[in-house]
């Protein structure tokens, strides 16, 4: 049973924004495990009083600031602890094992930038503080490539067996892209249009308004590529193409959606100019940290292809950026035309039926459909779309950071929306090869307006 929870990096930004708040509403629910400590571990020398203060203060100015309350906090606070730790000095997690006081089944987040990562791991076996049933939590990105993922999941792998790892991906916390798989496999009318017969195309757009908002080093190195296709995007490609799963257990889901990453086409040199778009907004060398020249993508475009039974001959299009026109997260399922127009001779036209599956800044799922005008008037049809909404559906719930059940989930030792090695080193391998493919055929990214949806390609 777990009786502790270090979080290394709990100073850090997103300690501050999501973790610390995801733990306080799950406290307030009574979703903690009751005897469960939280240890607070990162390299700042401050007494525990003015950490738990930092902490109340970042729940205040975070989205679940509205579940603040004064009795609440003093009740959290009290599992609370605070050590400065330093991994990569002789002994430095020393002031971690006397905090811990020989505890087993202890949970390890690692909040910290990637190059921390195999470090860590590797002073937690030397201190003897990671033990069979312990667990370790991941923070994307893993690696930069496949060579380098490869030698963290090896570090990683030298202190914890991979059904103690936990490498996350918040977008799955997300109750619209949860509501994606029980929309696929706990209704039965969409499993027979679900392939190549019926759908014509899928479309996954991630777009953000804000630009690189002081993290430029960081984003250069990185690009929109790495930052956002590698992780979110093929996650949620997996789980609108995978077969379903024989159960929704941690094994069967991630095996399906590791087919899906070993079935993509190869994108490389010969298919980059035309399968690919690559772009920069105006003013990302104006950002603050920047240098005056850089080759790094905010935006890019893939039409990408999986070569299976199912899904043959259909593109899903990849698409995400910085400083675009509009924030928003969502899938689009394009069905085939209707085969024939009965309409016609009388003026009317047929649109595509689409299943809009809205992930940000909303939650909602629509469904177009033609419908008849009302009226006397010519025959006249136009599309009507048939909403869920979540907010308007579950009323009195409430709109989640996703970390919280990403978190609850971890406590709860259940793995199935986690990333696991094998699903991570494919991925890696597709992206390589567009990396590789943009370097031998000379391809750069084109400028865009910001506020707009980027290059003209």
């Amino acid at each position: 049973m777990t009786s502790s929870v270090v979080l290394f990096g709990a100073t850090g930004d997103l300690a501050r924004r999501m973790l610390w708040p995801s733990l306080y509403a799950l406290d307030r629910e009574g979703l903690l495990p009751q005897d469960v400590r939280l240890v607070g571990a990162a390299l700042p020398k401050i007494d525990n009083q003015s950490f738990v203060t930092s902490v109340g203060e970042a729940i205040r100015q975070s989205a679940n600031a509205a579940l603040f309350d004064e009795s609440g906090f003093a009740a959290f606070a009290k599992r609370i602890q605070y050590v400065s730790v330093d991994a990569s000095a002789k002994s430095g997690l020393d002031p971690l094992r006397t905090a811990l006081g020989g505890a087993i089944g202890t949970i390890f987040y690692l909040a910290t930038g990637p190059k921390l990562v195999a470090p860590l791991c590797a002073a937690l076996k030397e201190a003897g503080l990671a033990d069979a049933a312990s667990r370790v939590v991941i923070e994307k990105p893993i690696g930069s490539d496949a060579a380098s993922a490869a030698r963290i999941n090896e570090a990683i792998a030298g202190t914890f067996a991979e059904d103690q790892v936990f490498r996350i991906d918040h977008y799955l916390g997300k109750e619209a892209v949860q509501n994606l798989v029980a929309l696929r496999f706990a209704n039965a009318i969409y499993e027979p249009l679900w392939n190549k017969n019926a759908i014509e195309q899928v479309e996954i757009t991630v777009a953000e308004t804000v630009g690189v908002d002081g993290r430029w080093a960081f984003y250069n190195e990185a690009g929109a590529l790495r930052d956002m296709v590698q992780s979110h995007l093929l996650q949620l490609l997996c789980l609108v193409a995978m077969e379903p799963p024989a159960s929704f257990t941690p094994s069967a889901v991630r095996n399906e959606k590791v087919k899906v990453l070993w079935s993509l086409r190869p994108i490389g040199a010969k298919e980059v100019a035309t399968h690919t778009a690559r772009g920069q907004y105006e003013g990302y060398l104006k950002e603050e940290g920047a240098s005056a020249t850089s080759e790094t993508e905010t935006f890019v475009a893939i039409r990408a292809e999986i070569d299976n039974w199912r899904w043959a001959g259909v593109p899903f299009h990849l698409k995400t950026g910085k400083r675009l026109a509009e924030r928003s997260s969502e899938i689009v399922i394009r069905f085939k035309s209707a085969p024939f127009n009965i309409f016609a001779d009388i003026g009317a036209s047929l649109a595509q039926n689409t299943l809009l599956i809205k992930l940000q800044p909303e939650e909602r799922i629509t469904m177009t459909l033609m419908h008849k005008e009302p009226g006397l008037n010519e025959f006249a049809l136009d599309e009507v779309g048939l909403d869920l909404s979540v907010s308007d559906a579950f009323p009195k719930g409430r709109r989640r950071i996703a970390y919280e059940r990403m978190l609850l989930d971890v406590f709860r030792n259940n793995s199935a929306l986690f990333v696991r090695r094998d699903e991570v080193e494919a991925a890696w391998k597709w992206i390589d090869g567009i990396i590789a493919g943009w370097k031998t055929a000379g391809i750069k990214p084109k400028p865009y307006k910001a506020g707009t949806w980027g290059p003209r390609a």
